[in-house]
């Protein structure tokens, strides 16, 4: 449970600090559940020093820190081949890096079997239930 957007942050930088390269998260929840501020706490716990934004226009932003962070927003994706064009496939493939997707509804039958799935929640202004679910989380 989450009672603060900072809160959501640290949650989401102690996870990604164990982060080792090959993640794949899926932040699912209505808009304004906190995807984007726990975007940002896995770039900060990846050492990505650059302001993180929603990449809802650009569909992702690439991100340099002691991991390469893959920011990418599916809302606005129109299929596979819009998709492609934007590089996520090859992004994909970076066993270096760490994708975070906003909105994986969109992408449903392409997202990984490996794959971190992070539920926010709202349940009240201020708090968010946050769920972790995956086969195996990394060794911290």
């Amino acid at each position: 449970m989450s009672d603060s957007p900072g809160q959501t942050m640290e949650i989401a930088e102690d996870l990604a600090k164990a982060f080792r390269g090959g993640e794949v998260v899926a932040l699912w929840g209505e808009l304004g559940a906190g995807k984007t501020v726990f975007a940002k706490g896995i770039a900060r716990g990846l050492g990505v020093a650059d302001t993180v934004a929603s990449p809802t226009f650009t569909i992702m932003q690439v991100y340099e820190g002691r991991l390469r962070l893959y920011h990418c927003d599916m809302y606005r994706i129109g299929g596979e081949e819009e998709l492609s064009e934007t590089g996520f496939f090859d992004a994909l493939a970076d066993l270096l890096g760490v994708m975070v997707i906003e909105w994986p509804s969109r992408i449903r039958g392409i997202l990984p079997k490996e794959l971190i799935e992070v539920e926010l929640e709202r349940v009240s202004e201020g708090e968010r239930r946050i769920t972790v679910r995956c086969d195996e989380l990394p060794d911290s």
